[in-house]
């Protein structure tokens, strides 16, 4: 595959306006100047004024502005399409987002949104246009075109990535890594992350935990493993509510089930905020008090969580740093390349609940 900048077509030339700009030249048409011979004028490399024309911030500001005031006075216009043809790149990575917004769960909280932002930035520092669509859309003939695909969401039992996949293109998916999976992920260590609220769970004397999520997708279940064989390591059996829906509706069904059952109880990890906020909520009106007689923590570290009345426990998610390593990894496999999957580090924070 040719690579950026490389070679310049004479179909694609931009236009000198006047001849005499053109040394060696006399005919009284308009005469063509190629990106070589303004590199050779600019005393640079084609690349690099490629780059200055594309606005990139590769390029030094004095550079960039000197390289375009020269194409200016050439009349030398760089043609996108041309450049994009010659490439076979659309030069658009694709971001789907999985997860179905609701009342409760808004596309503009926290996530997906500090993803976006991050994920935006380091594509557009690198040339490349963003097209942000949800996974009805999958067979458009958009989404198809692009160079690769950002998938913020596995599904249940990885549904999404396995209907991804179909298309064929370069893709690096958010969520966790399964044992044997071939794809490139990046996540917060959710294992990590389970492992750690059951040690504070320990560390306070709480010997009756419960869980509360969905281990269908990937995420939660390792959440879930890394709670339970932490608490297992101590001799202590969790009590396991599978609940589908992260809402703060099911985390107060979740806690109301516990109490019909007459389940004895004194900590919940809730695999969402959202989940977590809804058990407090259900736990003031059965008259527990939060952190009194039930602990709770949450995961994700939403503001929503942190301004919550009492302020909630949760594991924090590096939303910014997983969105640059999200765009870095799908453009390297974009240029041929073989990036790892990431783990990032999940850290507990400790509010009053």
């Amino acid at each position: 595959m040719r690579r950026y900048g490389q070679i310049e077509s004479s179909r694609f030339r931009g236009h000198l306006l006047s001849r005499n700009d053109h040394p060696g030249k006399s005919s009284g048409r308009p005469l063509s100047l190629t990106m070589a011979d303004l590199a050779k004028m600019a005393g640079t490399s084609k690349i690099t004024i490629s780059r200055a024309l594309a606005n990139s911030p590769l390029v030094s500001t004095a550079t960039r502005q000197r390289i375009q005031a020269l194409a200016r006075k050439h009349g030398y216009k760089l043609n996108i399409s041309a450049r994009n043809l010659r490439l076979r790149r659309s030069l658009t990575v694709a971001v789907i987002v999985e997860m179905k917004p609701s009342i409760d769960r808004s596309m503009m909280d926290p996530y997906p949104l500090r993803l976006l932002g991050s994920i935006t930035q380091e594509l557009s520092i690198a040339g490349y246009s963003v097209l942000l669509t949800t996974r009805p859309d999958m067979n458009s003939v958009a989404v198809q075109a692009a160079d690769g695909l950002i998938l913020l969401g596995q599904g249940v039992h990885q549904h999404a990535v396995q209907q991804f996949d179909k298309l064929g293109l370069p893709m690096a998916v958010w969520g966790a890594s399964p044992k044997g999976d071939r794809h490139i992920v990046v996540g917060s260590d959710n294992c990590q992350g389970g492992a750690i609220v059951a040690e504070h769970f320990i560390s306070i004397g709480r010997r009756h935990p419960v869980f509360i999520g969905n281990p269908g997708h990937p995420e939660i279940r390792a959440r879930m493993n890394g709670f339970v064989d932490m608490l297992t390591a101590h001799n202590i059996k969790p009590m396991l509510i599978r609940r589908s829906e992260f809402t703060m509706a099911a985390g107060m069904n979740a806690v109301h089930s516990l109490t019909t059952r007459k389940t004895v109880f004194d900590s919940i990890f809730a695999s969402s905020d959202l989940l977590a906020m809804g058990a407090i909520r259900a736990l003031d009106q059965l008259g527990l008090a939060t952190p009194q007689d039930v602990s709770v923590i949450g995961y994700d570290d939403t503001p929503l969580g942190a301004n919550f009345m009492p302020p909630l426990s949760s594991v924090h998610q590096d939303w910014q740093e997983g969105g640059t390593l999200l765009a870095r990894k799908v453009l390297a496999l974009i240029n041929g390349e073989t990036p790892n999957s990431e783990m990032l580090p999940a850290v507990l924070v400790v509010r009053e609940t």
